[in-house]
C-alpha cells in the first residue's frame, strides 16, 4: 500500500518491514506473480465512518505456494502488515509468519515465526534459529491460546522503542533468510508420500486455527458483510492447500 499524500503516513516500521520482506522476497527461486481476484487485491471501504484500504500480494515460487504480503489502514489510526509465507507439501519446509499492529501510539503487537507443519521444525531450520542471537525486547506478549501452531522460536512483542523496531525487522529478516536457504536446498516428494501428506494436513491444522481469529473476522464483517470477510479469509488470508 503506498503511502497517502491526502493522510498521515504509514508507521515507519510497517514500511521498513515491509520493504525487507520484499527484498528478502526476491531471492527466492521462480518467483512469479499469483493471480487473486480484482476485488481481492486491492479493497477499498469504510467501518465506522472511518475510509478502510487493504492491499495484497501475492506471488509463489518453487517450494512455496504463496507468499502474501497484506497492508491495510483503518483512517488515521490503525494499521496492519500481515505476511505469510505458505509451503508447497511435497517440501520439507516451514510456514513463515510475521504480523505488525500499529496506531498513532505505537506498535501494540509485533509477532514472527518459522511454524512447523508436524510436529517439529526440520532438524536444519531448528538449528539454524537456536544459532540466532535474540534480542532482549523488554515487553513480550503472551500468545493467544489459539496460538498453538507456532513454534518455540516465536517471537510475540511490543516494541519498546526505535532500537527495538529495528530489532525486530533484523530478526524477521533472520527468519526469511533461513527460510530462504531451506527453499534453496529443498527437494519435492511425491504427492503420494506419507510424508507429503502430513504435511498437508498439517498446513490444514494450522490455517485452521488461524481462522480463530475472531477480531479479524469482526472487522471484515463490519466493513464488508459476512460473506465477503468468509471468502476473504477462505479464499486469500487463510486458504488451505489442494489435496496432494
Amino acid at each position: 500500500m503506498p503511502e497517502s499524500s491526502s493522510g498521515p503516513e504509514l508507521h515507519p516500521l510497517v514500511v521498513s518491514l515491509a520493504a525487507r520482506i520484499r527484498q528478502c522476497r526476491e531471492g527466492l527461486p521462480e518467483l512469479q506473480d499469483l493471480a487473486v481476484p480484482a476485488d481481492l487485491e486491492e479493497i477499498i471501504g469504510s467501518l465506522d465512518g472511518e475510509a478502510l484500504s487493504i492491499s495484497n500480494e501475492v506471488h509463489h515460487c518453487r517450494g512455496l505456494r504463496k507468499l502474501h504480503l497484506e497492508t491495510a489502514r483503518l483512517g488515521v489510526g490503525l494499521q496492519i502488515l500481515h505476511c505469510v509465507f505458505f509451503p508447497d507439501p511435497r517440501f520439507d519446509l516451514p510456514i513463515f509468519g510475521a504480523d505488525i499492529v500499529a496506531s498513532p501510539a505505537g506498535i501494540s503487537a509485533a509477532i514472527v515465526d518459522l511454524s512447523p507443519v508436524g510436529e517439529h521444525l526440520p532438524a536444519a531450520i531448528e538449528d539454524d534459529l537456536s544459532s540466532i542471537g535474540m534480542p532482549a525486547f523488554e515487553q513480550v506478549r503472551d500468545l493467544p491460546a489459539w496460538a498453538t501452531i507456532f513454534s518455540p522460536f516465536v517471537r510475540f512483542i511490543r516494541p519498546a522503542n526505535g532500537q527495538e523496531e529495528e530489532w525486530f525487522v533484523e530478526l524477521v529478516e533472520s527468519y526469511l533468510n533461513i527460510l530462504s536457504r531451506a527453499v534453496q536446498r529443498a527437494q519435492p516428494m511425491a504427492s503420494n508420500d506419507p510424508f507429503t501428506i502430513a504435511r498437508y494436513h498439517g498446513q490444514v491444522s494450522y490455517c485452521q486455527q488461524q481462522k480463530r481469529n475472531d477480531k479479524t473476522r469482526r472487522v471484515l464483517e463490519k466493513a464488508f458483510g459476512t460473506d465477503w470477510a468468509d471468502r476473504y479469509i477462505e479464499q486469500l488470508l487463510f486458504d488451505e492447500p489442494v489435496s496432494p
